[in-house]
């Protein structure tokens, strides 16, 4: 185990890290506005983390032990089709339901 002053030390020295990094970002550029390139560039920020965070659960979830579940893969599926034409809210909101409809239909699959 790490000693209690090495962990505190780590805990102040990445709290400090991450406060610096949205600063910069936050603090120093908050009350301007950007230019057109930064702009286009931070459009495709959320198309590129929201896949990334539920992916994972998606084809290896701790539900299932690591198994591909087809329920999940149904329902990202559904996700996927009702984000390209209503949006992100829609998108989870569709996969939420899906999720939880055919687990409750096909509660044995």
């Amino acid at each position: 185990m790490i000693a209690e002053a090495d962990f505190w030390l780590l805990t102040i020295l990445l709290g400090t890290g991450t406060f610096l990094i949205r600063f910069s970002f936050l603090g120093l550029f908050g009350g301007r506005t950007l230019p057109d390139w930064a702009l286009l560039h931070l459009k495709y920020v959320g198309v590129a983390v929201f896949p990334a965070l539920f992916m994972p659960l998606v084809v290896w979830p701790e539900a299932t032990a690591g198994e591909t579940d087809p329920i999940r893969v149904i329902a990202a599926l559904a996700a996927f089709g009702i984000g390209l034409r209503f949006g992100v809210i829609w998108s989870i909101m569709a996969g939420m339901g899906a999720l939880y409809a055919l687990q409750y239909l096909l509660p044995a699959f």
